[in-house]
């Protein structure tokens, strides 16, 4: 079966739902578990990267489950119980967009990403800007831009390089050997994740980005918020995953900037004051997305039945 053909009975699943357990629903959407916890108006859907599950936001969850539904989810692909396989931009995005509009019955919900989970919800947010309101975007900027690449050093570019493509190797050589270098490099960048839960099969963005296979990530779009945006990096890295000219335009579009004095992982690092910095932001901006939510819905139908009195 083509990869389009799988990934269109996937989206065409419906969320299977079981009894909730501690206060956690889990829905089965299109072959991936999904992890719905608290109450309130407004859905954060929660999208981690390499080398973690959905077990990352376990603090941020359970500091907002008070006044917003939690999702999350680990990504397709990264879940070491589940088939060791790589999965398309296409495909991902799918997948994604299946699991937004099921668990938020087509509504916008707030994005909340990090590391290749940025990649992904920038990509989603791109392709699909009426469905999210806002984006707090972790550690990840305009990466693989021509601002970010003239922003980093020679040696920068080249530690990059040797994390990424040896990555990239583990997963072409799966097996023995390619567990092994993946908890090497796990180790080597003291990523937080438990160990049990990390394997090789998590490795595939990097050797679909650096070998061009599976559709590669070549045609990704460039990534700029149209809606508002919390974007929160650490600064004790050797360098940084944002070009400082990203960061000027992010706030000229009204958007937030902070800086922790963390690694990347600012939300394992210090969780009490990112989730009191992401609580605060998302009370301040609340009236602001609903205000742009109602103006984009107004707009569309406007131009709806401008096309309907054209089409008449």
């Amino acid at each position: 079966m083509s990869e389009a053909r799988r990934g269109a009975r996937q989206g065409a699943k419906q969320a299977m739902p079981s009894e909730a357990v501690d206060g956690v629903t889990t829905l089965r959407i299109g072959g991936v578990d999904v992890y719905v916890e608290g109450e309130g108006a407004e859905t954060i859907v929660m999208i981690h990267g390499w080398p973690d599950t959905y077990r990352l936001w376990d603090a941020q969850v359970a500091a907002l489950k008070a006044e917003y539904r939690c999702v999350r989810f680990t990504l397709p692909g990264f879940d070491i119980d589940k088939e060791r396989r790589p999965y398309s931009l296409d495909l991902t995005m799918r997948m994604v967009d299946n699991i937004v509009r099921q668990v938020n019955a087509g509504q916008r919900v707030i994005l909340m990403v990090h590391d290749w989970g940025a990649f992904f919800g920038y990509q989603f947010a791109t392709r699909y800007p009426k469905l999210v309101s806002r984006i707090v975007g972790v550690d990840i900027g305009d990466v693989n831009t021509q601002a970010h690449r003239s922003s980093l050093s020679l040696v920068a570019k080249l530690k990059i390089a040797g994390y990424q493509l040896w990555l990239a190797a583990a997963w072409r050589l799966d097996g023995d050997m390619g567990e092994k270098m993946t908890h090497y490099m796990v180790r080597k960048l003291r990523a937080p994740a438990d160990p049990q839960y990390i394997s090789s099969g998590m490795n595939y963005p990097y050797y679909i980005a650096w070998s061009g296979a599976h559709g590669s990530y070549q045609h990704a779009q460039a990534f700029k918020p149209k809606v508002l945006m919390l974007y929160i990096y650490g600064s004790k890295k050797p360098f940084m995953f944002h070009s400082q000219s990203w960061l000027r335009n992010l706030i000229q579009l009204g958007c937030k900037v902070l800086a922790f004095k963390t690694g990347h992982w600012p939300m394992v690092e210090q969780p009490e004051v990112f989730n009191r910095e992401v609580a605060d932001w998302l009370h301040a901006t609340r009236s602001k997305a609903l205000v742009a939510a109602e103006a984009a819905a107004i707009a569309d139908a406007a131009a709806a039945a401008d096309d309907e009195a054209e089409a008449a």
